[in-house]
């Protein structure tokens, strides 16, 4: 009898025995409460949650969960959540890494120790007072670590490249239950992998990444009625057309339902609204956004402000949400594709239709760069649906995908990794020629299939 065949309770007190109460079974009280990730949409359901405090911790459960013949799958928020979905999960622990947070700054080094289930607003909060920012997302609640090594598109994206390019070090624990120090110049194999493979190929418990020497920033949002949605796109277009690469921003229309909690000019509104970073001297800003601000937005905020305010800039839900999302990236935005974008974002039952620019350094592959270094086009295209109960699941997915499918002449062989949150996108295009080889690796470094990951390679 392999461990394969066990049965399942025989399984479960193994890891009982082992583990205690860093593991959360499925008769536990605390099992519902455990297996929920940040998309509320994703009704997972795993053979059991796991709940490290350490990288001893994570070792122990690797180990005890290989033992039992047991599957792993790393998450530290679940914003990845639809997309893990596909995969079986019945003989799976997945491996909740949100009691593993911290983040050590060294200022001199401009460099930040992120332990594996830390939050960008962990780790915007602990450079700040160093005058040190970092290639965040545009919200605080993600996963440092998920982000990185899937590549990270931040408002600082087009000047400084993908996240991915400032991880300098990975700490991680293999198949084989080892902690392993993965970098240029140790275990470089599996350090080229991970940046791309990420959790294909064990659990992070820590990552060393790059800082940015900006205390302040330009930042901030011009806002109008939707009914100036189609002038408004156009005008972006042209203009990001031209932008330098300082300057990185997306461009939203809202449909916000109407809700108490939102201020009244944007609750019960649909909108248009321009965000992202200027990495410029105030006149020199200025003289860029005028082109924009010729339009007559109802709201403008941009202005210099410290580098830790540009989390809040782009207005994510702050708290756990049930969504369906879609994703393209594009080639170019031609009059004709703002002209599809504009009428697709118009799709009954989207809340969001959002275009980020990008290009610049972030289309540009790092010679030292992992699995993954740049995203091969100008424009990433995304299509966000709420579901607030199950039944209205595919009518939401339906309506994400209606959105990006508008823009299908013009999408490009390539794809955002931390932008896949489906169960119908295919991650190769984001590899390119090093698929193959990204594949021989999982092979050597996880040879039965130990991990389970979001973005399976």
């Amino acid at each position: 009898m392999t461990v394969q065949d066990l049965p399942i309770d025989t399984r479960a007190a193994q890891l009982r025995e082992a583990l205690g109460d860093r593991i959360v079974l499925t008769g536990d009280a605390e099992y519902d409460t455990a297996r929920l990730a940040w998309n509320l949409a994703v009704d997972q359901r795993p053979f059991a949650v796991a709940r490290p405090e350490s990288a001893e911790d994570v070792v122990a459960v690797v180990r005890a969960a290989t033992a039992a013949g047991l599957r792993l799958a790393p998450q530290s928020t679940g914003h990845a959540a639809v997309a893990l979905s596909a995969s079986d999960l019945s003989d799976v622990v997945i491996v909740n890494l949100t009691r593993l947070r911290g983040v050590t700054v060294d200022p001199t080094a401009q460099t930040a120790r992120v332990l594996g289930g830390s939050q960008w607003i962990d780790v915007v909060a602990a450079s700040a007072p160093h005058g040190l920012t970092a290639l965040h997302g545009s919200a605080g609640d993600v996963s440092v670590v998920g982000y990185s090594l899937s590549g990270g598109l931040s408002f600082y994206a087009r000047a400084h490249g993908l996240a991915v390019g400032s991880v300098r070090e990975v700490q991680l624990v293999t198949a084989d239950g080892a902690l392993v120090r993965a970098s240029a110049d140790e275990h470089s194999d599996l350090f080229w992998a991970v940046r791309g493979g990420a959790g294909a190929f064990g659990i992070v418990v820590s990552v060393e990444i790059g800082l940015l020497p900006y205390a302040d920033v330009v930042a901030g949002m011009l806002l109008w009625d939707v009914s100036h949605a189609a002038v408004v796109t156009h005008a972006w277009a042209q203009w990001t057309a031209t932008a330098p690469e300082s300057v990185t921003t997306s461009l939203r229309i809202l449909h916000l339902p109407p809700l108490p909690e939102l201020p009244p000019f944007l609750s019960g509104r649909s909108l248009v609204v321009i965000d992202g970073a200027i990495l410029e001297t105030d006149a020199a800003a200025s003289a860029l956004l005028e082109p924009l601000r010729a339009l007559a937005p109802e709201v403008d905020t941009f202005a210099r402000v410290p580098a830790a305010a540009l989390i809040e800039v782009h207005m994510d839900p702050p708290a756990p949400t049930p969504a369906a999302s879609s994703h393209a990236v594009l080639s170019g935005l031609p009059a004709d594709a703002v002209d599809a974008f504009v009428a697709g974002a118009a799709t009954p039952g989207l809340f969001v239709a959002e275009l980020r620019h990008i290009g610049g350094a972030a289309a540009r592959p790092a010679a030292d760069g992992g699995a993954v270094s740049a995203i091969a086009g100008e424009y990433v295209v995304q299509g966000v649906a709420i579901v607030p109960a199950p039944e209205t699941a595919s009518a939401a997915d339906a309506a994400v995908h209606a959105a990006v499918a508008a823009l299908e002449p013009w999408h490009a062989d390539a794809v955002a990794l931390t932008f896949i949150d489906s169960t119908d996108t295919d991650a190769a295009p984001a590899y390119g020629a090093g698929l193959e080889l990204l594949r021989q690796l999982k092979a050597e470094h996880d040879p039965v299939g130990v991990f389970v990951s979001a973005r399976p390679v």
